[in-house]
């Protein structure tokens, strides 16, 4: 992950950052899908875990080569007005990293049961009621991209936690989210 490009959300007063950056990041996945990329990584350097927002910022990791393959998708196509994109930079020496983490929880109680019901027969919605009270629910604070995904259609938010900065770069394949379980980006 030797190289970057910075993508700047410009301020639009019809348009609020969060909106503008979950349709960049729709068009981000669309293409690490159809590219079938596993070297490119996301950070959001101007991320607020205490607001929580991600801010007007995303950062792209990988090797030049992987970056200017992805440029040359043209996936920014109607978005150019709102943004504004960097050259593929090289990572600072003195870079710490970062794990970018998707953070889930099963959080409705009212989902959880319905699946209750379902597998255990004989068992009504009102019985899972019972079982499974409302203090079950869990919430998170964490930023997220409201997205929907390319292989099922469904709309979801993908939380987003960045882990504590460490001094040393971990390897790994990103998905087509641009996250890992494993792989650390630089940080600076």
């Amino acid at each position: 992950m030797e190289s970057y490009i910075n993508i700047t959300l410009l301020p639009d007063p019809e348009f609020p950052a969060p909106m503008l950056m979950n349709a960049l990041f729709a068009k981000l996945h669309r293409v690490l899908v159809k590219i079938k990329s596993d070297g490119i990584g996301i950070s959001f350097p101007s991320v607020n875990e205490k607001k929580p927002t991600l801010g007007d910022q995303l950062r792209l990791h990988g090797t030049a080569v992987a970056l200017q393959n992805l440029q040359a998708q043209n996936w920014l196509q109607g978005m150019r007005d709102h943004l504004e994109t960097s050259e593929i930079e090289q990572v600072p020496a003195n870079a710490q990293h970062r794990q970018i983490k998707r953070v889930q929880v099963k959080s409705s109680a009212e989902r959880l049961r319905r699946r209750y019901s379902k597998r255990h027969q004989g068992v009504t919605e009102q019985d899972a009621a019972e079982l499974i009270p409302i203090t079950v629910e869990k919430r998170l604070t964490q930023p997220y991209l409201q997205l929907k995904s390319e292989s099922s259609g469904q709309s979801f938010r993908l939380f987003l936690q960045h882990q504590p900065p460490q001094a040393e770069a971990v390897a790994g394949a990103f998905n087509c989210y641009g996250i890992s379980q494993t792989a650390t980006i630089p940080w600076f």
